[in-house]
């Protein structure tokens, strides 16, 4: 065993039979890097699960990528679109596509005896994948749009419920704006809620056939044809560094930063605008290819935001851990003044003496880290399986219980960096150290 590990040891009373009695002051700095480190573990899951749990949100209700006529644009009274089989065939193909979906959107109001609504009724096709609702549903039944039976029935979301006081089973009565007012009765077969109260103020899911009947189009035409993904994250490395070496002369350093952040939304959107980027709708406009995060670019911006705060944070908990771990360090030092002295009387360098006591200074450092990561993760796991949070606002934060997301990789980031700059924030400090005069050591009192 290596002498200043040896002597650490000793000093922290793991090789002794009772242990050592700590300062005040070490017991203060293990409680400080615990807590510092248990709210950069919560911070990170909670942002990361915000962001997760808002973008699922929008996502269930449109989808990754969207393709509409050019000159829609954020409207949901948008002009026709009619897509071949065989470019349907070919989107399917397109690598990391998992379904699409065919919508008919059209603006109205839906109205009972003393109140009324805006609303936007958003067609769905028989086979609409109707996971993200179900999910969601409070009430009622998911729709089976291949029984004609059910082709009027629709789903209204809770917060409209309770606005005009419907309830499943009753009868809706909505009006259309064209060149003449144009009424339709449907019956509400399921309630749902997503607590995202931009989208639930908003949307009546329908059968897009209705919606069609009343915007006078053919069985080909729709408004939007939504597409998921079965994977959004970055493409891997090796994908980004073989693109780079493909075009390397002909790249920048922005462009070679910008191929670093490209995700396989990136990637198959650009796929799947090369097979319709080109081609022209019935009324002679361009296919408009956007992804999820265009259409909603204000919310994505928020989002990405919102890692500001995080790093932030790790920096001040960070700096607040460092001068619990300097001070700790100090006090270690102040204790063992006349040790030093003996030690250098005996001939002992003071590389050694460093060794010793920055060893010592790391076992209480990996033992406040180690109670922060039980409380952190801990605390993470009871919100994250209990939502024991649950009272938050969905008018100011989307969701009604604080998320959580923390993957082992988040954990081992965040590890390794207290312990890195946990050493190199005590490597000055210990410089103090070869300072101290063996003589006057000996004689500290």
């Amino acid at each position: 065993m290596k002498f200043p590990y040896f002597i650490a040891k000793r000093f922290s009373g793991f090789a002794s039979e009772n242990g050592t009695k700590k300062p005040p002051g070490i017991k203060i700095a293990i409680f400080g890097i615990a807590i510092g480190m248990a709210v950069m573990l919560l911070a990170f899951a909670i942002v990361v699960g915000f962001k997760n749990e808002v973008s699922n949100q929008i996502i269930g209700f449109g989808s990754h990528i969207q393709i509409m006529a050019y000159n829609s644009g954020m409207s949901f009274d948008k002009s026709p679109i009619s897509l071949s089989d065989n470019i349907l065939e070919e989107i399917k193909n397109v690598p990391n596509v998992q379904k699409i979906e065919k919508i008919v959107t059209k603006p109205g109001i839906i109205k009972t005896d003393t109140l009324f609504q805006g609303v936007v009724f958003k067609g769905v096709d028989n086979d609409y994948s109707w996971e993200f609702l179900k999910k969601n549903l409070v009430d009622g039944e998911i729709i089976d749009y291949n029984l004609n039976e059910n082709k009027n029935k629709v789903l209204i979301s809770k917060f409209l419920a309770d606005a005009l006081t419907l309830k499943t089973g009753d009868n809706l009565n909505a009006y259309f704006f064209q060149k003449q007012i144009r009424a339709r009765k449907f019956e509400i077969a399921g309630i749902y809620s997503t607590s995202f109260s931009e989208f639930d103020k908003m949307f009546v899911i329908s059968n897009l056939e209705p919606i069609r009947v009343l915007n006078g189009w053919d069985s080909t035409q729709i408004s939007t044809l939504e597409i998921m993904l079965t994977d959004i994250g970055k493409i891997s490395i090796v994908d980004r560094l073989k693109i780079i070496f493909d075009n390397f002369n002909n790249l920048s350093f922005t462009d070679m930063r910008n191929i670093m952040k490209i995700t396989k939304l990136d990637v198959a959107t650009e796929d799947i605008n090369a097979i319709v980027g080109t081609k022209f709708t019935e009324d002679g406009f361009l296919y408009n290819t956007l992804t999820i995060k265009e259409l909603y670019i204000n919310i994505f911006s928020w989002l990405n935001m919102l890692d500001i705060n995080v790093w932030v944070i790790l920096v001040l908990m960070i700096i607040v851990a460092g001068f619990n771990m300097i001070s700790g360090l100090l006090i270690l030092i102040l204790e063992r003044t006349q040790t030093i002295g003996i030690l250098k009387a005996l001939g002992t360098k003071n590389s050694e003496i460093r060794k010793i006591f920055l060893l010592h200074a790391l076992f209480f450092v990996l033992k406040g880290m180690f109670w922060g990561n039980v409380f952190g993760i801990g605390l993470a796991a009871i919100q994250r399986y209990t939502h024991i949070i649950n009272f938050l606002n969905p008018e100011y934060y989307y969701v009604t219980f604080v998320p959580i997301s923390l993957s082992i990789w988040t954990i081992l980031m965040i590890n390794f960096c207290v312990l890195f700059s946990s050493i190199l924030m005590m490597l000055l400090p210990s410089h103090i150290i070869t300072k101290i005069s063996p003589a006057k050591a000996i004689r500290f009192e």
